[in-house]
């Protein structure tokens, strides 16, 4: 299997606390990395310095072998590494339309008429094509979401980071946002996800990391890490979702 993305001896200090302590782990192309912990364990944090939106203390971040921490284009990088937020990140002066388009034209100097086909396929992938002309104001926090995927999507990364995308959303519509995500992997799309929803990453998961207090406790499959988790720690964390 090809590596796409490698970290290796990762650390993040704010001050005098360390977040990410040592982190190590690979994802290989078509992998779906689902990465769950309590809060304040520290998988935010690692998704944005995967990205470069948080600049990492120590470490390697290996993009196809290359460390990107010693690279100068970081917007080509990005573009590479999509990323899908819990608060959306949608513009309110654009209509949905043109929120996916604005990548295409900037980044990727596409002209109108290619970012605009290109645009219209991805809304009608994640099922927002009757919304095109709407603001983020008019829309409900699953449809926002649902363009921010289309979004992130329509710029063709090679791997696709999802913090914690169904947080910010009422339970009601949790659902549809996990089905388009689920859809998006069975295509065989390269994904990290950070999420709170045990049975969605059990479901949708090749690849299982548990982490607590900044490191990485337990890294394996769905049915290990579900099914027979090895540490302690695993267990007393699963527990709290005996019955997803």
């Amino acid at each position: 299997m090809n590596k796409i993305i490698e970290i290796n001896h990762l650390r993040k200090h704010f001050g005098n606390h360390e977040v990410l302590k040592d982190i190590n782990f690979s994802v290989n192309e078509g992998d779906v990395t689902s990465i769950i912990g309590s809060s304040g364990s520290g998988k935010s944090t690692l998704l944005r310095c995967i990205n470069l939106l948080e600049t990492p203390s120590s470490g390697e971040i290996l993009y196809k072998s290359k460390n990107v921490l010693d690279s100068k284009d970081i917007s080509s990088y990005r573009a590479k590494v999509g990323m899908v937020f819990q608060g959306f990140n949608l513009f309110e002066n654009m209509n949905v339309l043109q929120n996916c388009m604005i990548g295409l034209n900037k980044v990727l100097k596409e002209d109108k008429e290619q970012a605009k086909r290109e645009s219209l396929y991805y809304l009608e992938k994640v099922g927002m094509l009757p919304y095109i002309n709407a603001k983020p104001s008019q829309l409900s926090g699953g449809q926002k979401q649902r363009v921010a995927i289309a979004r992130a999507l329509a710029m063709k990364p090679s791997v696709l980071l999802f913090d914690e995308p169904t947080s910010a959303l009422d339970p009601q519509m949790v659902g549809e946002v996990l089905n388009v995500i689920k859809d998006i992997a069975e295509e065989g799309f390269t994904m990290i996800i950070v999420t709170h929803e045990m049975a969605f990453a059990r479901d949708v998961s090749n690849h299982v990391i548990y982490m607590k207090d900044g490191i990485i406790c337990e890294e394996g499959s769905p049915e290990d890490i579900f099914g027979n988790p090895k540490k302690d720690e695993t267990k007393v964390f699963l527990d709290r979702f005996i019955n997803f």
